[in-house]
């Protein structure tokens, strides 16, 4: 398959950048993946189209404040660090821009010296190992020091923290939020438990490849990166409770989406525990755990938008994207939804 047979025309005006004063007033395409019949309404008609006895799985990392300005200590140079994945106690693997500015040994001071980080070394793709020093807790400092990590294609500034955190949200450790979440309401998750929907937690923390795109011509040959997912034993339980007497599993976002069918076994039964996963799902792929998928609409060419045609097919999946162009729903992060059942 080729990369380019995942493209779609946006036009930019249709890329969100603010989120809505309410959450869950968001538009949803409901897209049948036996029939291809799309049908469109509001985020909170989501409880009507979910059955009694369905288990609706919901990622629950939280966003850490990842990004950080500092300055060089030798030099006053500015410099921007993203934080990516804690290695071991207070040394974290990063992105730092300029990265030239950065070599091993280059002491950078954030906050006047509140936080204080030295470049170990370079690994990767040329990010950066940071051991950081401090008196104090480092998230207190960082969530006084360190600004959302919002993806590139949103340029407005981000007015309330909270809004790029689902409410839902508890395990610090993402560089990004799992978005297909932002959605849901504390009234809305209420009215879903009510109608006899179970709510299951699983936790994957969102990396910086989320935004990276694909470079290769031929989607086989893309490498996922990897990203550490845990399932607790109790939510184990659940979710195999749930395949074992037949009930829909619907994941709320590719993130749920991919740590389910990572834990899963070939009759669709997870295991629990946690572990790190590069998962790559693209058509082709057969679904072993989940049923259904609530979902953003992803950018061209992504690795999110093949996962959503592997569920769904590639052709159907493309055809309402193209409806969703036409009917004017907001793209990304802060934008719409999209049911796949």
């Amino acid at each position: 398959m080729n990369v380019k047979d995942f493209d779609y025309e946006l036009p930019k005006e249709l890329i969100a950048q603010d989120p809505l004063l309410d959450r869950s007033a968001s538009r949803l395409l409901m897209l049948d993946r036996e029939t291809g019949n799309i049908r469109h309404g509001s985020f909170k008609d989501i409880v009507g189209e979910l059955k009694c006895g369905d288990c609706l799985v919901i990622n629950n990392t939280r966003v850490i404040p990842a990004r950080l300005f500092g300055v060089k200590e030798e030099t006053g140079a500015v410099i921007e660090v993203l934080l990516l994945k804690r290695k071991k106690d207070d040394i974290w693997e990063t992105l730092v821009k300029p990265g030239k500015k950065a070599r091993p040994g280059t002491e950078i001071s954030f906050g006047d010296g509140l936080l204080k980080g030295i470049v170990t070394d370079v690994v990767e793709d040329g990010n950066r190992l940071i051991q950081f020093s401090y008196e104090g807790i480092f998230e207190e400092i960082l969530d006084e020091l360190g600004q959302m990590p919002l993806p590139p294609y949103i340029t407005h500034p981000l007015k309330d923290k909270n809004r790029y955190q689902t409410v839902y949200a508890k395990h610090d450790g993402s560089a990004a939020a799992p978005t297909a979440g932002l959605h849901f309401t504390e009234e809305l998750l209420e009215e879903i438990r009510a109608k006899g929907v179970e709510i299951v937690n699983v936790t994957l923390h969102v990396g910086l490849g989320t935004f990276r795109p694909v470079k290769e011509e031929v989607v086989e040959e893309h490498r996922m990166h990897s990203e550490f997912f845990r399932i607790e034993e109790e939510e184990a339980k659940k979710i195999n409770r749930a395949k074992a007497e037949s009930r829909r599993v619907i994941a709320v976002g590719t993130t749920s989406c991919r740590t389910l069918e990572a834990a899963s076994d070939e009759r669709g039964f997870v295991t629990a525990g946690s572990g790190w996963t590069e998962i790559f799902i693209y058509p082709g792929y057969r679904f072993k755990c989940i049923d259904g998928l609530v979902t953003n609409f992803h950018l061209p060419q992504s690795t999110l938008l093949m996962l959503v045609s592997a569920l769904a097919g590639r052709e159907q999946v493309l055809e309402a994207y193209k409806e969703a162009v036409k009917e004017r729903y907001r793209f990304f992060s802060f934008g719409d939804a999209m049911l796949v059942i």
